[in-house]
């Protein structure tokens, strides 16, 4: 089991160097400890206890550390802070066609509207989310935010 445990400690090695996501740090971590056991001689079952609690144990203790070390902000894109504006239908919205836009902060969408209606040219829609290159609206007399 020594060469299985050395395979698994190099592979979960290459993933971490090649990833830097710290995913596969912790089986690293186990793998260690479980090749320590196996060259100890201890059975396959003990090996298995060592790699999983290890891997758990520094899972749960420096998952939490790290996130404070590297935290990960959500910082919004110019598309996110476009959600709840108004915007006006500039070519009917139709979603059975796929036809549909809207001028939105000066710049033209193609649209979606939110529950499927069809939504006419010049009317007043609220921008409910944006989905790739697409703006999901609703009529803005039906939005009950505003």
């Amino acid at each position: 089991m020594v060469i299985v445990w050395t395979i698994v400690l190099i592979a979960a090695l290459i993933v971490e160097g090649a990833t830097f996501a710290l995913v596969a740090i912790w089986f690293a971590a186990g793998a260690l400890g479980a090749l320590i056991a196996a060259g100890l001689n201890a059975p396959l079952f003990v090996q298995l206890i060592v790699f999983v609690v290890l891997a758990a144990v520094m899972l749960i203790f420096t998952r939490p550390l790290l996130k404070k070390l590297f935290p990960n902000k959500f910082i919004p894109t110019n598309s996110e802070l476009e959600v709840g504006k108004t915007a006006v239908v500039t070519e009917t919205i139709d979603n059975a066609t796929g036809k549909g836009r809207v001028k939105l902060s000066g710049v033209n969408w193609a649209a979606v509207s939110e529950n499927g209606e069809d939504i006419p040219e010049d009317e007043i829609v609220v921008v409910k989310e944006i989905r790739s290159a697409k703006v999901v609206v609703a009529r803005a007399e039906n939005d009950k935010e505003n």
